[in-house]
This record gives C-alpha cells, sequence and structure tokens, in this order.
C-alpha cells in the first residue's frame, strides 16, 4: 500500500510515517519512480510504534525493542530491556493512579465544602480575613 493509504488506515500522518522510517521504525519498498510501498503487516507495526510511544518510549528505544516487540524475535537481553520499560510503565501508572486518588480527595473535600457555603481555592484565599 502507499503511504498515504498507510496513513489513512493507521490516523498517523504521512509526515509521521517519514519520520518513522528515518528513525527505522518503519522500513517501506520503492517503486522504479520512489514512491513508497508498505506491507500489510506494517499496519500493526504502526500500531505498537504509537502505543510505544504513548507510553513514553524514545525513538531510539523503539527501535531497540520492536524486533521482540512486533517480529517476536527475543533476546535475552532484549527481554531485559522489556522488563525494564514494563518497570517504568508500572512506575508510572502508580504515579498516575496516585494523582488521580489526590484529585479524587481535592473533589470530594470540595464537594463537601461547597455543600457547607466555605470558598474553596483561590477565591478562599481571596476572601479569607488572614489574606486581607
Amino acid at each position: 500500500m502507499r503511504i498515504g493509504e498507510l496513513a489513512r488506515r493507521t490516523g498517523v500522518t504521512t509526515r509521521a510515517l517519514r519520520y518513522y522510517e528515518e528513525q527505522e521504525l518503519l522500513t517501506a519498498e520503492r517503486s522504479s519512480s520512489g514512491q513508497r510501498h508498505y506491507a500489510e503487516a506494517a499496519v500493526d507495526r504502526i500500531r505498537v510504534i504509537r502505543q510505544l510511544y504513548a507510553a513514553g518510549l524514545s525513538s531510539r528505544t523503539i527501535a531497540e525493542l520492536t524486533p521482540c516487540v512486533v517480529d517476536g524475535r527475543a533476546t535475552p537481553e532484549l527481554l531485559q530491556r522489556l522488563a525494564v520499560e514494563r518497570d517504568h510503565l508500572d512506575r508510572h501508572i502508580a504515579d498516575l493512579v496516585d494523582t488521580r486518588d489526590r484529585l479524587d480527595s481535592v473533589i470530594a473535600g470540595a464537594s463537601a465544602t461547597l455543600r457547607t457555603g466555605a470558598p474553596c481555592g483561590r477565591d478562599a484565599t481571596a476572601a479569607s480575613p488572614e489574606s486581607r
């Protein structure tokens, strides 16, 4: 398939697809006129690449891990690297859960404050006698 079709099927811009090629995350065959042609497997490869980017991995890390993650070719070193990246994601998830829990606590406290009529946040500081 040509670059435009791959872009449509994956929701990725053609510019991003060219960048993936520059980073050696994706390969394309070239026609005699220089047009890129991608295999059907490129659709799944792009999905994995996007997931890894969304997880916070760099293009260099993705390039290193792609043979294992996409193609199923694993070496002990790649498996160790995947475990390190998974542990990093676990810490990031834990931090996000902690942040969400703090927000839930603030929302619950603010809801109680609203029921009692006491101001909260910047409005509370401006309205308090200590801030005058």
